[in-house]
C-alpha cells in the first residue's frame, strides 16, 4: 500500500471531476481545501517536518487564511524560507500553529534570512520528503517518532551555511506568528547546540548534531554572528522585543557535498532530548539512511494492515492516501508530559475530536489496538491531571480547549475499548472521570435543566451518559449504570416533536440539519419522535437532495447573504465539512440501506479524487480521510456502541489485520465503481460461512476476523429491510419532559 500513497492529495484547491446527480445537489460550507502537507511523518509520531512558506494553516503550500469557500492566494508557487518541524494535519483554525526550528540550508549573507526560495521539484512518501530550492540547494528531511534528520546537498561555494532560527514559529498570515515567552540557546563542542523555547506554556527542547567537523558552528542574533559565544538567555519575550536568534554551522562546500543535521526534541529538557535522538537515529554520524529505512518500515507496517484489490489505480492512491492521513495524527509521546512529573503516555494535538471519535479513533482501534490504549490512557491522564477530557489538546498549554465543538466525546472512545475488552485499560480508573467529566462545563447545564445549549451538546452528554453506562456495567457498578441509562434518555429534550428537528440553538459550522439526524444510542425512539419511518425517511431524502436542483458553492471570499442562504438549505454537507458524516446510514434504522448505498456511492466517487486538490475539504486529523477507509470497505462503525454496519465496498477483495486475526471482504457480483455510474445494492451476505440476516456485526465479531462475503446487485433487494440495528430501549413510556423547575443562577448568572 506504501508505494500508492501521495501525501501531496488535498495540499491544493479542490479540485474534483464535475459532479453529478446527488453529489451535485450538496451544499460545502467550509473552506475547499484539504488542508494537508506532504511533510516527513511517522506513525503517529510527535514530530514532522516540512518545506516553510507560512501558508495556512499547516506552514506549507499558497493558500490565506480562510473559513469558508475557496481559500484566497497567498504565493504563486511553491515557495520556501526553510524547512520547519510539527505540523498540524489537515486542521483550519486551530491556534497557534508550531513550524518550531526552522531550518535554512544558504548560500547567501546571514542578512538575507527570511527570504524564500522557489521549489523547483520535490518529492515524498511515508517518511521522507525532499525539495529543491532555485539557490541549487537540496533538500532531504525524515523523522523518527521523537526525531528528525537533515541532509543538504549543496553547490559550490565558499562560504555555505545551514541556519537554524530558534525565534520564530507560526504561519506570515497576520497574527498568526507564535512567539517564544522564554528561550536559552547553548554550544560548548563544534559538532552540537541545544537549547530549549517555551511556546504556548510548553517548553520545547532540542538537541542537535551536525556531523561536518570542518564548517564553523556559531551562535548568532538578530542577524549577527556572535564570535566566540557560548549560550543565548532570554526570561522574557515579547512581540516588540523579539529578534531573530539561532546557531549555524558555516563553512566551504564542494560540489555535491552533504552536510547532516539531527534533531532530537522532548518536552522535557535538553537531556532527555539527546537521549531521544540516539534512541531513535543511534550515534554518530551518517544516520539519515538507517532513520529513513526504519521509518519507511514502520509506515509499510502500517499501511499493509489492510490490502485491497481492484484494477484502478488512482482508486488505489486515493484509499492508500486516506489510510495514510488516517495515522499521522495524534502525536503520541510516552513520558514526555511537559505538565506533571510522572512517566508513562502523553499525547498532543488532538485537534478535531468532534470529527475523529466517530471515524477515525474506531479505525486505530481496529488496526492498531495497543495504540489506541495507549491513547485512551493518555486521555485518563489527562483528565485527572487537568479535571477535563480533553475535546481537542495541542502541545500548549491554557486556552483553545474547543469546548464549544463538542462534549463528552472521550467517553465514545472509551466505551468503544471497554466493549472489545482490550486489555491495558483500570476501568475502575477510567469509570471515575468518565463520570466526573460529563458533570463540567454545558454538564451542569445538562443536569439541572434537561438539556444543555448549544442544543447539540444535549445529544453529546446524552451519549456520554449510555456510554458510560456501558463501563458501569462493565464494573459491576449496576446502580450507576442504571442513573446513566436514565439521563441518558434526555436526548430526546434537544428535538421539538413538531417538526422532528432539534430545537432552535447556535450549531457549529453547520445547521439544524447537519445535527438533526445524527445517530443516537436510540435510533428508535428518535424515529418514533419524529412520527415513524415514513416520515424520516422522508426528512432524509430531502436532506441528501433527493429530487432537488443542484447548488452553485462558495466560491471566494463569499458574504454572509451568500453563506447564509447555503446553511438555509438544510442540505448534508458532502463531506466538505464533518457534522453529519454518519448521517447516511441513519436509513439502516428506517429498514433503507438502498439509500446509504446511494449516498456513500456518490461521496466515495464524486468526493474524493487524485491529485494535489483531491479533497472536498479540510481533512482535519483524518477525520475525512477515516471515513473513506471504512466506507470503501464496506463497512462503517457506529462509535460507542461496539457496532459496525455492512454495506456495498468499493473493491472487490480487502483484507483487514484486525485484534485477533484477519478480517477478509469479499464483494460477490463485485463490478469496478466510476463516477456517475450505477450503484450496487447489497442482496445477502454470509459471515464465516453463515448467512446473516441482519445488517451489521459487532465490534467483537470485526475484531476476531473471518470472511465477510457481501453479495451485489444493480437494484435494491430486500436485505437489510425487515431487520433493524439494535436500539437501546427507552425505560420510561413517555420521552422524559424537560424540568419545569428553574435552576439557581451560577456564579457567572450572578
Amino acid at each position: 500500500m506504501t508505494r500508492r500513497v501521495d501525501p501531496f492529495i488535498g495540499t491544493e484547491v479542490t479540485d474534483l471531476p464535475p459532479r453529478t446527480g446527488l453529489a451535485d445537489t450538496w451544499w460545502w460550507p467550509k473552506p475547499q481545501i484539504g488542508n494537508t502537507h506532504p511533510g516527513a511523518t511517522s506513525p503517529l509520531g510527535m514530530v514532522s517536518a516540512c518545506a516553510y512558506s507560512g501558508a495556512y494553516p499547516t506552514g506549507y503550500g499558497r493558500f490565506d487564511l480562510a473559513l469558508d469557500g475557496v481559500p484566497p492566494t497567498l504565493h504563486d508557487g511553491q515557495l520556501a524560507s526553510g524547512f520547519t518541524h510539527f505540523q498540524q494535519s489537515g486542521t483550519g483554525a486551530i491556534r497557534k500553529y508550531y513550524n518550531y526550528f526552522r531550518v535554512t540550508p544558504m548560500v547567501e549573507p546571514l542578512d538575507v534570512l527570511g527570504r524564500t526560495w522557489d521549489i523547483v521539484d520535490e518529492h515524498a512518501e511515508p517518511g521522507s520528503y525532499s525539495a529543491m530550492l532555485d539557490s541549487g540547494i537540496r533538500a532531504e528531511i525524515t523523522v523518527g517518532p521523537k526525531s528528525a534528520v537533515h541532509r543538504y546537498t549543496f553547490p559550490q561555494h565558499g562560504n555555505a551555511r545551514v541556519v537554524i532560527d530558534f525565534s520564530m514559529g507560526g504561519l506570515t498570515i497576520p497574527y498568526g506568528a507564535t512567539v517564544p515567552l522564554r528561550a536559552h540557546l547553548e554550544s560548548l563542542d563544534p559538532t552540537y547546540a541545544a537549547g530549549e523555547i517555551v511556546v504556548e506554556g510548553t517548553p520545547l527542547a532540542v538537541h542537535i548534531e551536525c556531523d561536518n567537523p570542518n564548517w564553523r558552528r556559531m551562535l548568532w542574533y538578530d542577524r549577527r554572528l556572535m564570535p566566540g559565544g557560548t549560550r543565548l538567555d532570554f526570561d522574557r519575550i515579547r512581540p516588540t522585543t523579539l529578534r531573530p536568534f539561532g546557531v549555524m554551522w558555516a563553512g566551504p562546500s564542494e560540489p555535491g557535498e552533504q552536510i547532516e543535521l539531527r534533531f532530537g526534541f522532548s518536552l522535557r529538557g535538553t537531556e532527555q532530548a539527546k537521549r531521544n535522538l540516539h534512541r531513535d537515529c543511534g550515534e554518530g554520524p551518517a544516520r539519515f539512511e538507517e532513520r529513513q529505512q526504519l521509518t519507511a518500515g514502520s509506515w509499510r507496517d502500517h499501511l499493509d494492515t489492510i490490502a485491497v484489490e481492484t484494477t484502478s489505480e488512482s482508486r488505489e492512491t486515493i484509499f492508500a492516501t486516506a489510510l495514510y492521513h488516517s495515522l499521522i495524527k495524534p502525536c503520541l509521546a510516552p513520558d514526555e508530559s511537559p505538565f506533571w512529573p510522572s512517566d508513562g503516555p502523553f499525547a498532543f494535538d488532538i485537534s478535531t475530536m468532534w470529527d475523529i471519535y466517530r471515524t477515525q479513533l474506531p479505525l486505530l482501534t481496529a488496526l492498531v489496538p495497543e495504540r489506541a490504549v495507549e491513547l485512551a490512557n493518555a486521555m485518563l491522564t489527562i483528565c485527572e491531571e487537568e479535571g477535563n477530557f480533553p475535546i481537542g489538546y495541542r502541545m500548549a498549554r491554557g486556552s483553545d480547549r474547543f469546548s464549544r465543538q463538542g462534549s463528552a466525546l472521550a467517553q465514545t472512545f472509551l466505551a468503544d475499548l471497554c466493549q472489545l475488552g482490550l486489555p491495558g485499560i483500570d476501568w475502575d480508573w477510567a469509570l471515575v472521570h468518565m463520570a466526573n467529566d460529563l458533570r463540567r462545563t454545558y454538564g451542569e447545564e445538562y443536569l439541572q435543566r434537561g438539556e444543555a445549549h448549544p442544543i447539540t451538546h444535549t445529544l453529546d452528554i446524552a451519549f456520554g451518559y449510555w456510554c458510560t453506562a456501558q463501563v458501569a456495567e462493565h464494573v459491576g457498578d449496576r446502580a450507576l449504570a442504571e442513573q446513566f441509562l436514565t439521563l441518558a434518555e434526555r436526548w430526546a429534550n434537544a428535538f421539538d416533536p413538531e417538526t422532528g428537528l432539534l430545537k432552535d440553538s447556535t450549531f457549529y459550522e453547520g445547521s439544524r440539519h447537519n445535527y438533526s439526524f445524527r445517530i443516537l444510542h436510540d435510533m428508535a425512539g428518535r424515529i418514533e419522535l419524529t412520527g415513524g419511518e415514513d416520515r424520516f425517511v422522508a426528512q432524509l431524502d430531502e436532506f441528501f437532495g433527493y429530487g432537488a436542483d443542484p447548488v452553485t458553492q462558495p466560491g471566494l471570499a463569499p458574504d454572509a447573504a451568500e453563506l447564509l442562504a447555503g446553511y438555509r438549505l438544510g442540505r448534508f454537507e458532502g463531506l466538505n465539512n464533518e457534522p453529519d458524516m454518519e448521517v447516511p446510514w441513519a436509513y439502516y434504522w428506517a429498514g433503507r440501506p438502498d439509500r446509504t448505498a446511494e449516498i456513500v456511492h456518490a461521496v466515495i466517487n464524486q468526493q474524493y479524487s487524485t491529485g494535489r486538490g483531491g479533497l472536498p475539504g479540510n481533512d482535519d486529523s483524518g477525520g475525512l480521510s477515516s471515513w473513506y477507509v471504512w466506507a470503501s470497505l464496506g463497512l462503517f462503525p457506529i462509535a460507542g456502541q461496539n457496532l459496525v454496519l455492512i454495506g456495498p465496498p468499493s473493491f472487490a477483495r480487502s483484507t483487514i489485520a484486525v485484534g485477533d486475526g484477519t478480517l477478509t471482504v469479499i464483494a460477490d457480483g463485485f463490478a469496478e465503481p466510476v463516477a456517475g455510474g450505477p450503484v450496487q445494492y447489497v442482496h445477502g451476505v454470509s459471515f464465516n460461512g453463515e448467512p446473516l440476516d441482519r445488517s451489521w456485526l459487532r465490534g467483537d465479531d470485526v475484531r476476531a476476523g473471518g470472511v465477510l462475503v457481501i453479495t451485489l446487485g444493480a437494484e435494491p433487494g430486500a436485505w437489510g429491510t425487515t431487520t433493524r440495528p439494535p436500539s437501546s430501549p427507552r425505560r420510561t413510556t413517555t420521552f422524559p419532559p424537560v424540568p419545569t423547575t428553574p435552576a439557581p443562577p451560577t456564579a457567572a448568572e450572578g
